[in-house]
């Protein structure tokens, strides 16, 4: 009995490290976050991508816990805000950090 006591304390203390080492503190991301974050980075660049009015290779995205960050060059104000409008439309963005900048 005391085999199987030790056994199962084992197994316990090792799903429970799996468990901690794979979730979000303020700083780090869980996968399942990372996995999400990924998917919103890809759905922005296509939708500027898809926008006949922007050049996709001219602004880079990030996105961090639903928090996309765009950065790069443009030719006008009007195409950052365009960018901006059209990054707060795409679903599971929460906000967007404008980094942007007219060349």
């Amino acid at each position: 009995m005391t085999r199987f006591t030790a056994t199962s304390v084992l197994f316990a203390a090792v799903a429970l490290t799996a468990v901690a080492g794979c979730a979000s503190t303020q700083k780090h991301e869980s996968t399942g976050q990372y996995i999400d974050d990924t998917a919103i980075t890809t759905s922005v660049k296509a939708a500027i991508f898809n926008d006949p009015s922007l050049k996709s290779a001219e602004i880079n995205v990030e996105t961090y816990k639903g928090r996309v960050q765009l950065s790069g060059f443009v030719s006008s104000r009007e195409k950052i805000e365009r960018a901006v409008t059209v990054a707060q439309a795409v679903n599971g963005v929460t906000s967007v950090a404008n980094d942007m900048r007219v060349k």
